[in-house]
């Protein structure tokens, strides 16, 4: 079995990006009238064709996510137990580079942060570090989770790609989840935005999904980094990969969140945007081409847009989330990766879920119907 990275070798950036553009408004059409799209079909509905089609595939998006999932919204907070990173991701406040303060959570501090997190009433975390294997490596992580395993019932993780056999580790110690990012697809560009450290192999990073559900891991995240290229033909990607995966690694549940670049130290500025618009009709078309994945949507985005998709596709919301280590117990912005643009707390966001007729639940609803 070749791997993704064998099966995209083939394609050729600016030949997607033009495939894209080409679509029709007949191509959207035959797509909207499917039952089992193809990455063709997925194109169609991401091409500028579609965008007059943007209601239609909302009801085809709220109707498929309603049969799947129910009127259920899940809630998970992330919790960063280190910021010290050694890549120079030239977008990202852990840049190694950026002169910020550096952190890593001792078991107290750890602690205290479960406490506070518990007391919001969540059951599902997300842990979180830089990319620093030296000082947070598989060994911090692993008894990390130790020390929440007795307090959540999902423990997922956001850390450094490993191998197989730490990953397993890992799995044992207790995680459920982990999300990996490619930040972007585009080859040629990629070694622009990591120039350095162990992020700055692209090949490595992009086979790190098949080596968690070859290692047993329940749920893999996936996703594309929205700004650093063309969006459009980073979704055709991020598509591309779910299909790869749901299709060679089948047991293995899927999530995908759509992060759109935020203000962080080091003031990078994107080169591409993606509206509201374009990013409803990204969120629409992918829950349309795969009505089973999971989809996530963090504080990145402002209180208007989480409200108005809690109805219209998405899964999972975080809800109250700080993004510097020890930020629940002790906030310092300065340690911080990104500014968050919705800061609710989570009774207020949980108030806005119900009002709109959908259940929180601040568990894992996967392993409740398994």
């Amino acid at each position: 079995m070749g791997t993704f990275y064998d099966t995209i070798s083939g394609l050729d950036w600016l030949q997607v990006t033009d495939s894209i553009a080409q679509k029709t408004n007949n191509d959207v059409l035959v797509a909207l009238h499917k039952t089992n799209l193809t990455l063709e079909d997925f194109k169609a509905l991401i091409s500028p064709a579609a965008i007059p089609h943007l209601e239609t595939m909302a009801r085809l998006s709220q109707a498929a996510t309603q049969k799947r999932f129910g009127k259920v919204m899940q809630f998970y907070i992330p919790m960063y137990l280190s910021n010290e990173c050694s890549n120079h991701c030239i977008y990202c406040g852990f840049n190694h580079n950026n002169h910020v303060d550096r952190k890593t959570l001792t078991d107290d501090e750890i602690e205290a942060e479960i406490k506070i997190i518990k007391s919001m009433g969540y059951d599902n975390v997300l842990l979180l570090t830089g990319e620093h294997p030296r000082i947070a490596g598989v060994g911090y992580i692993e008894h990390a989770i130790r020390l929440c395993r007795e307090h959540f019932s999902a423990i997922n993780l956001e850390v450094f790609p490993m191998e197989v056999s730490q990953y397993e580790r890992l799995i044992k110690a207790g995680a459920n989840s982990v999300f990996v990012y490619q930040e972007t697809y585009n080859k040629e560009m990629y070694g622009h935005f990591h120039p350095k450290g162990m992020k700055s192999n692209y090949h490595y990073r992009l086979e790190t999904p098949e080596r968690l559900a070859t290692a047993g891991i329940h749920r893999v995240g996936l996703g594309a980094l929205i700004g650093l290229q063309q969006w459009r033909t980073e979704m055709f990607y991020l598509a591309a990969h779910l299909h790869y995966m749901t299709h060679h690694f089948w047991k293995t549940k899927y999530s995908i969140s759509f992060p759109r670049i935020r203000p962080a130290e080091g003031e990078f500025v994107p080169s591409y945007h993606m509206t509201d618009k374009e990013f409803a009709q990204t969120l629409f078309a992918m829950r349309i081409f795969d009505n089973d994945v999971e989809i996530a949507m963090s504080t990145r985005e402002s209180p208007e847009l989480r409200n108005n998709f809690v109805t219209l596709g998405v899964t999972s919301l975080s809800a109250a989330s700080k993004t510097d280590p020890g930020g629940y117990a002790n906030p310092d912005t300065s340690l911080e990766q990104f500014h968050i643009s919705d800061d609710r707390s989570v009774k207020d966001m949980a108030e806005m879920v119900r009002s709109k007729g959908y259940d929180v639940i601040f568990k894992d609803w996967d392993r409740i119907l398994n």
